[in-house]
């Protein structure tokens, strides 16, 4: 989730960069500008950085091993595929030979 200090922070600066007039509504508008951050932001879903690091890490192991198992299952049909070649060869009857 976003840092609550970084959300004040640019509730801060919103509120600031209003005219002086307005100055007198700046405890209150600070409070709903920080509502409608904190609001908006749940809604979108977001993550910290760390959190993104983390899963880009563990999409990268998952991949890494998703890799494997296609190699390995391409080696063990290969061998299925190349031995049962074989025997069909070892089990077809011999021809009998022409003597004539």
């Amino acid at each position: 989730m976003i840092d609550p200090k970084a959300i004040d922070d640019l509730a801060k600066r919103f509120v600031e960069a209003l005219p002086p007039g307005f100055r007198q509504f700046q405890a209150d508008m600070e409070k709903n500008v920080h509502a409608a951050l904190q609001t908006t932001f749940a809604k979108l879903e977001l993550v910290t950085r760390e959190e993104f690091e983390v899963q880009q890490s563990v999409l990268a192991r998952t991949r890494a091993k998703l890799e494997e198992l296609e190699k390995q299952l391409t080696d063990l049909e290969t061998k299925v595929t190349g031995g049962g070649k074989r025997r069909k060869a070892a089990e077809k009857p011999a021809e009998p030979e022409d003597n004539a």
